[in-house]
């Protein structure tokens, strides 16, 4: 694995540094600069170059929704991409079937149900996917997801920069300009890689049903003002999960730039 050296007034672009975690030693809320060495993670093998910014892809599903587990399997062909951040939330609204889904939080309905005023959408429902909180497409086109990935990673311009302290107690998010309505920092939770469970009843009963990047929490950090600042990452992180840091607009629920703080 190579290294990368970064002078203390270089600023390095989210994407560029996907899982990157730089030295606390110079970083400061002011300047959010970087000094000594960074290494990224082991990424998947590339199948296309990958953006300057990542394209933030969330899936909304659910055990008990007959047709999720074929938006899954489009959701998970996309999480090695490079480039891509995929996030996986359970919904609790199918357990009245009769099989209680074992990821889903009431949270993870609440932010699906954020998206409808603007996304347009009269009504919420399973398997959705949010691309960069811009559109949404169904799950299972996998011609539509996959042209919308690629639109939305030509759009981004300029975002606020992403940068994790080495000590892994705080974030830092670099300056930019703020939407209308205002922008948040947020902090999703997740489990990298794949999960299965086992459904024993309801409308997906006797399968074995895979999920991908599954989200375990999701809270804000507190508001984005344009200005560079640090936030503090949740505490208490099991060894096996990784955050997703999002900044997203608060009316229009555009995300603005994404970076992940990979497991230990």
């Amino acid at each position: 694995m190579r290294g990368a050296c970064l002078s203390a007034v270089v600023k390095v672009r989210a994407m560029r540094t996907r899982g990157w975690i730089i030295p606390a030693a110079v970083l400061a809320a002011a300047s959010l600069a970087a000094g000594s060495s960074a290494q990224p993670s082991s990424p998947a093998a590339p199948r296309r170059d990958a953006p300057a910014e990542p394209v933030v892809v969330e899936l909304f599903t659910a055990q008990g929704c007959a047709g999720c587990p074929e938006a899954n399997a489009r959701v998970e062909a996309l999480a090695d991409t490079p480039g891509v951040i995929a996030l996986t939330y359970a919904v609790d609204y199918w357990d009245y079937l009769g099989w209680p889904d074992t990821f889903a939080r009431p949270e993870f309905a609440q932010r699906q149900r954020a998206y409808r005023r603007p996304l347009k959408i009269r009504a919420i429902g399973t398997p959705q996917v949010v691309i960069d909180g811009r559109r949404q497409v169904p799950g299972a086109q996998e011609d539509a997801l996959n042209a919308a990935v690629e639109e939305e990673a030509a759009r981004r311009v300029f975002p606020p920069e992403i940068e994790f302290r080495e000590a892994r107690d705080r974030v830092g998010v670099g300056s930019g300009r703020v939407p209308a309505g205002g922008a948040e920092v947020v902090a999703v939770v997740y489990k990298p890689g794949p999960q299965i469970v086992e459904i024993e009843r309801g409308d997906n009963r006797g399968q074995a049903v895979r999920h991908i990047n599954v989200v375990r929490s999701v809270r804000s950090l507190g508001a984005w003002t344009g200005r560079p600042a640090l936030y503090q990452l949740p505490v208490g992180l099991e060894e096996d999960e990784a955050v997703a840091i999002l900044v997203q607009a608060r009316t229009d629920r555009r995300i603005l730039n994404g970076a992940v703080l990979p497991p230990r």
